[in-house]
């Protein structure tokens, strides 16, 4: 017994089998999907160095104004502190004034002094008293 095989008629090209068809789609698909990621990279990359060029330019920007700030800090905490050190110094010599004053009327008046003294103890005394009284009321 024989077989015979018969092979339809072709008209033109012949098709490759469907296992090359579907590697070459796929073959396609995997070029698309690369391009695809190629091209996602760069765009992220133009855009982180876009963002690096406007970090950049924000902090030369703000190098200058932190440096200007910091200068005008200094120079407000130092005449700060010479007031301060120039009102002590001024606060010390009136002081220094009022005892030497003080002292000087006590030698010069001392019955008159003893007297304002008392005087003075007299009326702290009395109203230490209405203080204490007002408050048990």
């Amino acid at each position: 017994m024989s077989i015979t095989t018969t092979t339809g008629s072709t008209t033109g090209t012949s098709k490759p089998p469907l296992g090359q068809q579907a590697a070459s789609l796929a073959d396609h698909a995997a070029e698309g999907a690369t391009s695809a990621i190629r091209s996602t990279q760069n765009v992220a990359n133009e855009a982180f160095d876009r963002l690096s060029d406007k970090v950049e330019d924000a902090r030369s920007h703000a190098a200058p104004l932190l440096d200007r700030l910091t200068t005008q800090a200094e120079m407000a905490a130092r005449r700060s502190a010479d007031a301060v050190r120039d009102t002590s110094a001024q606060l010390r010599e009136r002081a220094l004034l009022a005892s030497d004053t003080t002292a000087g009327y006590i030698r010069e008046e001392p019955f008159k002094s003893i007297l304002i003294a008392a005087a003075t103890g007299a009326a702290l005394m009395a109203l230490i008293g209405l203080l204490s009284r007002s408050r048990r009321d």
